[in-house]
């Protein structure tokens, strides 16, 4: 490596820690660092955290990443050349006119703006104007709705609030004195348009909220400020390298899985299931059923199907229905998750009839209702324990595949779907993936963290790469990969039915 080859810093502010990596011009990573930080949840329904740990959590892992890369790269400090932001979306941070900090930051997860939310989509200005304007239903967690909270509940320090900044542009602010936005984290703030990538006037005329409150925005590949004198001291940096517009965390990681361009979906699998498909044209769900956002690329959108418990249905089956995996497991010295494969896998596809509704803490995509409940439909006396195995995995299944089957009506491409999550870690449920989405199924072979795609985009901004594109295509590589089995695609059309069913029952319970 030459010793003047520039370095790119990428970091993302998670929920409970801040990410930080280092990559070369080729992409490699070279430093990887999380420092922690806390959460606190002051009432039920409410979660929060104050700025300046994430300033500390910032400064922890950059300087850790760093002297990682120092290892591997003469000077490190002195060669990074831009640095790219991406952090937990939807988040508000209430700022005064001198810059200080009004209230803690109010948080993705906080649920207290639930009233107002209703009242925005049923009442003033109504579901219809929220998709005309946005393209999105508005939920708790989105920022303008906690700014209205705020006006509601807490009319002085609304009146003190300058500017609404998003987790990752309060980080910019603390970096370069400069207060910018990027059109994928802006567009989860209910007052973006996204088919322009600009602020909606309409909807901010709706919400009274002043123009003047929200950041000027630019592209995310745009080194769009420039590292301070006293956050370059901090950091052990050069002042004055350029800060890239960056993006929202789903975004960025999208980015760092070479999630691009239409035709290649990531589908990650942890406690919730995020299904991500580029778009090169907008568009929206008719009601909303899919987020429709701004991509970090410019001129791209993307659509985002949340499913709220994935991995976190599986675990409570085999918590609280298959204790006895967590025996078997130990006493074989395996995972309980691979105990509960096997059993399913001796199941025929459809599990005798036996439905799975994965919907334990409510739903988001593309069913927006937090009131549904889950369960199993159709059981029977003739149904076991393997039977109750599979339904589990196919009920998730088919929850993340209406996501992808709802894309393709939109008319997206859906050619690959790259896996990520504790989930793709199973050869059997890699095989129902790719044959209930009826695509390719691969693995990302390198580092897809939202830190990492925004290292790319650092260095788009900064020439090495002519665009983000080629910034994927040189360094995201992928890996095993599994091609769908017709026939059992083709099996599986009736379980998607069969729960696509069941779900309406469901609902029809809650109304």
């Amino acid at each position: 490596m030459s010793s003047s080859e520039p370095l790119f810093l990428g970091i993302d502010i998670g929920t409970t820690g801040t990410k930080c990596v280092v990559i070369d011009a080729r992409g490699a990573v070279l430093g990887d660092a999380t420092a922690e930080h806390p959460v606190s949840y002051p009432k039920p329904g409410w979660s929060e955290q104050n700025p300046e740990d994430w300033w500390r959590s910032t400064v922890a892992a950059a300087k850790q990443a760093i002297a990682q890369a120092a290892a591997h790269a003469p000077s490190a400090a002195a060669r990074v050349e831009a640095i790219g932001l991406s952090g937990q979306m939807h988040g508000l941070v209430a700022l005064d006119a001198a810059g200080a900090v009004v209230r803690p930051a109010i948080l993705w997860n906080d649920s207290r703006s639930a009233a107002i939310c209703d009242a925005l989509q049923t009442r003033e200005p109504g579901l219809a104007t929220l998709l005309r304007t946005t393209g999105n239903r508005v939920f708790p967690g989105f920022q303008a709705p906690k700014l209205l909270w705020m006006r509601e509940h807490e009319p002085a320090a609304f009146a003190r609030t300058a500017k609404a900044l998003l987790p990752k542009d309060w980080l910019r602010y603390r970096l370069s004195g400069a207060f910018m936005a990027e059109p994928s984290d802006a567009s989860g703030t209910a007052v973006f348009d996204c088919a322009k990538r600009a602020w909606s006037s309409e909807m901010l005329d709706i919400m009274r909220l002043p123009r003047a409150m929200f950041p000027d925005v630019a592209e995310s590949p745009v080194l769009s400020t420039r590292l301070s004198d006293g956050a370059a001291r901090e950091l052990g940096l050069r002042a004055g390298i350029g800060i890239a517009g960056g993006a929202g965390d789903q975004a960025a990681a999208a980015v760092g899985s070479g999630i691009v361009a239409e035709g290649t979906v990531s589908c990650c699998i942890g406690t919730s299931g995020v299904v991500f498909a580029a778009s090169n044209a907008w568009r929206a769900t008719p009601n909303g059923e899919l987020h429709a956002f701004c991509h970090a690329v410019p001129n791209r959108w993307h659509f985002m199907g949340v499913m709220l418990s994935a991995g976190g249905s599986l675990r409570w089956f085999r918590d609280t229905l298959a204790q006895d995996a967590i025996a078997e497991a130990k006493s074989r010295g395996i995972d309980a998750y691979d105990v509960l494969a096997e059993r399913a896998a001796r199941v025929a596809i459809g599990s005798d009839g036996l439905v799975f509704l994965p919907y334990l803490t409510g739903e988001r995509c593309p069913i927006p209702d937090p009131a549904i409940r889950g369960g199993f439909a159709g059981l029977d006396i003739s149904h076991g324990r393997d039977h109750l195995a599979r339904a589990a995995f196919e009920g998730i299944t088919a929850g993340l595949a209406g996501n992808v089957d709802l894309m393709r009506k939109l008319g997206v491409g859906v050619h690959e779907v790259r896996l990520s999550g504790g989930g793709a870690k199973s050869p059997f449920w890699r095989t129902m993936c790719a044959d209930m989405f009826d695509a390719s199924v691969t693995l990302l072979a390198s580092d897809a963290s939202g830190a990492f795609g925004v290292a790319l985009l650092a260095a788009v901004g900064s020439g090495v790469f002519a665009s983000v594109d080629a910034a994927c295509a040189a360094t995201v590589r992928t890996r095993d990969a599994l091609a769908p089995d017709a026939a059992r695609t083709r099996a599986y059309a009736s379980v998607k039915s069969r729960a696509n069913t069941a779900a309406d029952r469901a609902l029809r319970v809650t109304q």
